[in-house]
């Protein structure tokens, strides 16, 4: 499989988009010198959540033997500043969990009350300024980048004003990181649909 400069995977549950990106990592390993990173942004918020975070690296490490671990759920651009390289590919899986990291209580700034979070835009301030310094540094990657995120937008309009905030977000989320990466793949019943290729 041919390893795009930058490339944007998304699909639904179990479509096959994660499977496909460590595909493309298995690929780029192939060759002497190539190395990669996977970078998780996923979190462990409950005993089942652990459980199957620690099946999908068990199971990732018999796939891609030699994909790296890093674990982000934040702070991505920072990752692709310190980790990319030329020879390096950079597996970030995904990022509807980064969205995620930043949209669970918790995250809002200090100086704001529970209040104040009712009347204002669900996300920090923080976020915003945090994706545009992601997009930036993707940008700059001097290595190879892989994108995986999730479509949630095909479905039923929610009824929650903070649920559709955050289909809102990830949809927009989506859509810059469309424009930013070189091949866009959507990816259904495990296939592959190549929504933009500049390569």
């Amino acid at each position: 499989m041919q390893v795009a400069r930058s490339e944007f995977i998304l699909g639904g549950q179990k479509s096959g988009k994660s499977r496909r990106a460590e595909l493309l990592a298995r690929s780029w390993l192939q060759t002497p010198g190539h190395s990669a990173t996977l970078i998780a942004t996923a979190q462990a918020w409950d005993a089942e959540m652990q459980a199957r975070i620690a099946r999908h690296q068990q199971e990732r490490a018999e796939r891609v033997p030699g994909l790296e671990l890093l674990e982000e759920p934040r702070h991505l651009a920072q990752a692709l500043q310190r980790h990319s390289q030329p020879g390096r590919l950079l597996l970030v899986d995904c990022l509807t969990l980064w969205l995620t990291a930043w949209w669970m209580p918790g995250h809002e700034p200090p100086h704001e009350t529970p209040a104040d979070s009712v009347s204002k835009q669900p996300f920090p301030h923080d976020w915003q300024r945090e994706s545009a310094h992601f997009f930036e540094a993707l940008k700059a990657c001097p290595g190879p980048v892989l994108l995986v995120g999730n479509e949630i937008g095909l479905g039923v309009i929610p009824l929650g004003r903070e649920v559709r905030a955050f289909v809102d977000e990830l949809g927009l989320l989506n859509q810059r990181a469309a424009a930013a990466c070189q091949r866009v793949t959507l990816m259904a019943a495990g296939l592959p649909l190549t929504l933009k290729d500049d390569s």
